[in-house]
């Protein structure tokens, strides 16, 4: 299997590359706009490209050949998004896994959203949420993680709630994320065509809850 990381300096991308090396035989394409922060572990089985999501002729030229596209993102959201699912659909790639945040459709308990879109701020959220539709209804089959806030525990240690239910618990380790991006890459099939929700259980409150 081909699988092209977008944002692969990330904390959770960093984690999944070093799972899918060991635990796999994927040949992984590392993305990501500062080349020099990142070296090859292994060169027969990476790729290092230098390159911006908005940059459509250098993403798309990554998309050739890939099987699956995880994307771990930061920024303007909306226009990567359509960059994403433009050079997916024009190299043929089908298979994606977009991690983003909480309450993309107000699906979290009262108190919670409300404090959310206070603390996030309304055009951040709103820009969220374009993007995710963007995803959403476009012609891929996508795997949207809406995540809870995020801790650097060393634990695995999570709950799933789907679209359309409300989201459970207030926040996540980054290693959690990555074991569950690490068994739809493994298994391509599983949440196909889904939207997500993953937090730590017993962590509810009216803002994240850290224990």
């Amino acid at each position: 299997m081909n699988i092209l990381i977008l944002g692969a300096h990330g904390q959770i991308a960093r984690l999944v590359r070093q799972r899918l090396l060991t635990e796999t035989e994927a040949h992984i394409t590392l993305y990501l706009r500062h080349a020099e922060r990142m070296q090859p572990i292994d060169p027969q089985r990476e790729t290092l490209i230098e390159g911006d999501v908005n940059d459509y002729a250098t993403l798309q030229a990554a998309m050739i050949g890939q099987d699956l596209v995880y994307a771990n993102l930061g920024g303007t959201f909306e226009p990567m998004a359509k960059n994403i699912v433009r050079a997916m659909t024009a190299t043929g790639v089908n298979r994606l896994i977009y991690v983003t945040g909480l309450g993309l459709y107000h699906e979290l308990p009262a108190k919670f959203d409300a404090w959310l879109e206070q603390s996030i701020g309304h055009d951040v959220m709103e820009d969220t949420r374009r993007a995710a539709q963007v995803i959403e209804t476009a012609a891929i089959n996508a795997t949207i993680i809406r995540a809870g806030y995020m801790t650097n525990a060393a634990e695995i240690d999570y709950e799933l709630t789907e679209k359309g239910t409300t989201f459970k618990g207030t926040t996540i380790s980054r290693a959690s994320i990555a074991d569950l991006i690490m068994k739809i890459m493994v298994q391509p099939d599983l949440h196909a065509n889904s939207s997500l929700g993953i937090a730590k259980p017993g962590t509810d409150g009216d803002s994240p809850v850290y224990r």
